[in-house]
């Protein structure tokens, strides 16, 4: 279905061999970006991946667009303006009854409908549950490629989007070229860009595109929307601090010293995939490839050895503190400091620390 593939070096003079885009996805130009939002509210993610079309826009020198789905014409019109102070030319919008709760189906047809009338080269979605279910129905639809869970987007020196996510088991990065198919679809998690800078004042231009979609065609139903209370709890993917544990804690007893310092530092704490699969944490603390991706501006790392699949999933903090008995693990080659201790020992003292030197800060305030 698609011409994906791993890119090859440059040296390798494959590159002379690609074969010309055919002359009907020559109209396509343009970077869009689908905009999830649920009641108004924006998810962090679309903002954060119009910050990254911008880039690659601005290297195609096209523009960037959103796709703005929902029920409320106003309320469209709302998350509109805010796309456009986050660096979006150009916003698509459909607004219907239909589209009050998100369904595969009306969702797929809005958005495979407006591509096809607006011609979009490269389309990107967050690769959130929504994000993930949409973009797989729509890059079918189209009969185009998508690749899922991207870590970097670029634009190659022939100008197709260059899009690089672990394989293997996180153990390599490959990058995939959809070669001689459009629009050129890839979807990324949360936190993996950094959210761009808001610009207020900045506007657009909107285009309102319809359904066209009665509710008796679509199959799925929505008897009742019950909201999930739970799903604040764990903020790893938005803290300002985590601390974490791996395996150099040796017991799930031991991991409580990873609780005591996020309490402490008014942190989220976390864990590499083997915790979850030990039973120590729960799945929604699991910190990397296949768990959460965090940009907190401190991260602590202890007992953890750092293997790509984590790596890719905290790469992005400002400050990593790693802490391990072996010298030449690998979290050491990405860290900004390390200490090579034990961290069963080392935490309760660093705990201690953080506790009296915050304590001065309070009396001192």
């Amino acid at each position: 279905m698609t011409e994906a593939e791993k890119k090859p070096p440059a040296s390798s003079g494959r590159a002379g061999t690609r074969k010309e885009l055919p002359e009907h996805f020559k109209a396509y130009k343009n970077v869009w970006v689908v905009i999830e939002s649920e009641m108004g509210a924006i998810h962090p993610v679309s903002l954060e991946l119009l910050g990254e079309g911008r880039k690659l826009a601005d290297k195609r020198g096209v523009e960037l667009a959103g796709v703005v789905l929902g029920s409320d014409r106003a309320t469209n019109a709302a998350v509109a303006a805010a796309i456009f102070e986050h660096g979006a030319d150009r916003a698509y919008i459909v607004a219907d009854p239909a589209l009050e709760h998100y369904r595969n189906e009306a969702y797929t047809k809005a958005v495979t409908d407006i591509v096809n009338t607006y011609k979009p080269e490269i389309l990107l979605l967050g690769a959130t549950n929504l994000g993930r279910d949409l973009a797989g129905s729509v890059a079918t639809t189209l009969l185009t490629g998508l690749t899922a869970d991207c870590t970097e987007l670029a634009i190659d020196e022939e100008g197709s989007l260059a899009a690089t996510r672990p394989t293997f088991g996180g153990s390599l990065l490959c990058t995939i070229l959809t070669l001689n198919y459009r629009p050129q679809m890839a979807t990324v998690r949360p936190r993996v860009f950094a959210l761009p800078a808001r610009e207020p004042g900045r506007t657009g231009q909107i285009i309102e595109h319809p359904l066209n979609l009665a509710e008796d065609d679509i199959i799925t139903k929505v008897v009742q929307f019950v909201a999930d209370r739970h799903s604040d709890e764990v903020q790893l993917a938005y803290a300002d601090i985590v601390v974490a544990g791996g395996l150099g804690l040796r017991s799930m007893e031991n991991f409580q010293l990873v609780k005591n310092l996020a309490a402490v530092l008014g942190a989220e704490y976390g864990g590499s995939r083997p915790l979850v699969q030990k039973g120590w944490i729960s799945s929604d603390r699991q910190i990397g490839q296949t768990g959460k991706t965090i940009r907190p501006k401190l991260y602590i790392a202890a007992g953890i050895s750092g293997a790509i699949q984590h790596r890719v999933g905290v790469e992005g903090a400002d400050t990593i503190l790693a802490i391990n008995t072996d010298p030449n693990a690998p979290i050491f080659q990405f860290a900004h400091l390390g200490v090579i201790a034990d961290a069963i020992e080392f935490l309760p003292a660093l705990t201690e620390v953080f506790r009296a030197r915050l304590a001065v800060n309070r009396l001192a305030s």
